[in-house]
This record gives C-alpha cells, sequence and structure tokens, in this order.
C-alpha cells in the first residue's frame, strides 16, 4: 500500500516505543513527524488540520488546550504512558476525543524497580558500591550495616496495578502491606487507610504508585514525611509532583526521614542538587517502566490501538473514567 494511502497519525515528538519500531509502525501508518519540519508547530497542525484523526505521544508531549484546537478532526489520543497528567481530559472529554494508554504493560517492570529501590537504600547497596570502588574498605574497615527488609510495614499510595505488584512482591520478603487509594479495594487482606498522613504514620516505609492529578499533587507533603518518621523511607515510581519536592529534600537534608529511593521528580531531567551528596538516597532517571521487554509490549499495544481504531473496533487499552 502506498505511503498517501495509509492512514495518518500525527507524532508531535517520537516517544521511545516510536523510534525503536519506527519500520514496523509505518508498514501500517504514515507518521506526520512534526519534530522533522521546519515549520512552526502551530503551522504544521494547520497544514494537517482536516486530515489528523489520530495522534501518538508519550508523557513528555503535552497534548494542551491549544493543540487540540488546532486539530478539529482528531478523535483518538494514543499515548506510550499510563499516566494521562500530560493531555488535557477535560477538553478531550469535551470534544468526544479517545484516549488509549499503556495499560498494564509497564505493571511488573514498574513493581520490579519499586522494590529494587526500597531494597537498596534499606541495605545501601549503591552507597557501598560507592564506597568500596572509591577504595575506601581497607581503610575505613566495615561499612555501616543496612537495615532489613522483611518484617516491614510497608504503606502503598495507589493500589492499581503497579501498587498490586509491588504488594504482592514484598508479601514475599514477609513485609506487613497497607495502603491508601481513591477508595477501598474489596477482598483484599491489606489494612486501608483514607489518607496518606494515616498511612504514614503506621508505615515504615513509603512506596508511591499512584497516578498524577489535581488531588495527588504534593499529597506527600511535610505532614506525611513527619508522620512516617526519621527512619522512614520513601519511593516514588509514580510521578515526581505527587512529592514536594523541596519539603523532601528539606526532610532528608535534616534528617527527618531514613531515605528515598526516586525514579521520577518534579522538574525532569533538572534534580535538587542536594540529593546527589546524600548517600542514603538512590536516584535513578526514569526508567521504571523501560525494559527491553516492555518496549516491545508497548509497541505491539500501541499498534494494536491504532489498527482497532482505523478499523472501528474497540480499543485494546481505553482510558475509562471510573
Amino acid at each position: 500500500m502506498a505511503e498517501d494511502h495509509l492512514p495518518q497519525v500525527l507524532v508531535l515528538r517520537p516517544p521511545k516505543c516510536f523510534t525503536a519500531y519506527e519500520t514496523q509502525f509505518s508498514e501500517k501508518f504514515h507518521f506526520l513527524k512534526a519534530w522533522e519540519s521546519p515549520l512552526p508547530t502551530t503551522d504544521f497542525l494547520a497544514t494537517h488540520a482536516a486530515s489528523v484523526e489520530a495522534i501518538l505521544c508519550n508523557s513528555f508531549t503535552p497534548i494542551t488546550a491549544d493543540i487540540l484546537h488546532h486539530l478539529p478532526s482528531l478523535k483518538l489520543i494514543v499515548t506510550t504512558s499510563v499516566g494521562h497528567d500530560h493531555i488535557n481530559l477535560p477538553e478531550c472529554r469535551r470534544r468526544g476525543i479517545s484516549i488509549a494508554d499503556a495499560g498494564h504493560v509497564f505493571s511488573e517492570d514498574c513493581a520490579d524497580l519499586a522494590v529494587g529501590l526500597l531494597i537498596d537504600v534499606l541495605r545501601k547497596i549503591s552507597a557501598a558500591d560507592r564506597f568500596v570502588r572509591a577504595g575506601l574498605w581497607p581503610i575505613s574497615g566495615d561499612y555501616p550495616l543496612g537495615s532489613k527488609l522483611g518484617g516491614k510495614r510497608v504503606g502503598i499510595v495507589g493500589l492499581g496495578s503497579i501498587g498490586l505488584g509491588v504488594a504482592k512482591r514484598l508479601e514475599a520478603f514477609g513485609c506487613i502491606i497497607s495502603y491508601n487509594s481513591r477508595k477501598e479495594k474489596a477482598n483484599l487482606p491489606y489494612r486501608f487507610y483514607s489518607n496518606a498522613c494515616e498511612l504514614g504514620a503506621n508505615s515504615d516505609a513509603l512506596v508511591i504508585c499512584c497516578a498524577l492529578n489535581d488531588e495527588t499533587h504534593h499529597m506527600i507533603n511535610k505532614e506525611v514525611m513527619k508522620a512516617l518518621g526519621k527512619e522512614g523511607v520513601i519511593v516514588n515510581v509514580g510521578r515526581g509532583a505527587i512529592i514536594d519536592e523541596k519539603e523532601l529534600v528539606q526532610c532528608l537534608v535534616e534528617g527527618e526521614i531514613g531515605g528515598a529511593g526516586l525514579d521520577v521528580f518534579e522538574n525532569e531531567p533538572d534534580l535538587p542538587e542536594e540529593l546527589f551528596t546524600l548517600d542514603n538516597v538512590v536516584l535513578s532517571p526514569h526508567l521504571a517502566v523501560a525494559t527491553p521487554e516492555s518496549l516491545s509490549g508497548l509497541f505491539h499495544l500501541m499498534m494494536g490501538n491504532l489498527e482497532a481504531y482505523f478499523s472501528n473496533k474497540p480499543l485494546l487499552s481505553p482510558l475509562l473514567d471510573e
């Protein structure tokens, strides 16, 4: 089939999944690559306004009301992310624009990294590695002991597919699981707390797995950190702005909490420099969901969603408002 006759899909900036599988994607769709055009974005959109029905994007590409205004024929947004905070959802609802996301493709890999970050902070793995590489072991002697994971009370913020994966993994280590979520989940053995502060007060560690929205922005604030306490650990694989980052840095520097394992940050890729000097902090560059296996699964899901839309079939992973 000639490219001109393939269904058109707009890409403002190339998601990692698109870059890795562009050849396979392009066998089925004609991609309008805004980032390669010499035209300003608004002019590029105006050129294709009448024909674009679908967008492929990632969490780093804001789909604003202005973008949507320039695309009157748009019917579908396919995002390679689980979160939707980069998309103007009210405007999409008003326009009747469907959204397909990454579904559960990332859940296992993200849960794995969350547990890995928690173990790393508690057992001081990264810090001990730096200690050995710096040649300090023969000079300074034994490195300070880490803390046992088994028996820890772990509070999970957001018990969706990722949070549930974290819970099941930590159960195997002998951890005591409780959680906070939008509502209590039926038929689960974990204790539910209706607010994050109460959860923190009854936990040794908090693992943040929820989505970012108006309700969860800065949900983990100074009050929650104080409730967690001086030995408490925070792990975040959700979104950076769920935690009040300034307060987190202050609590870490002043010893108000015990440590943090962070895969996401408020102003990526810019991080507070204070974090770089803290041995009780483990940093990861927003890679919780990124493995070759998850990218392969994501490609097939994104391709399937686009094929479903252009074939008038149900989307494979639609965003469903609760």
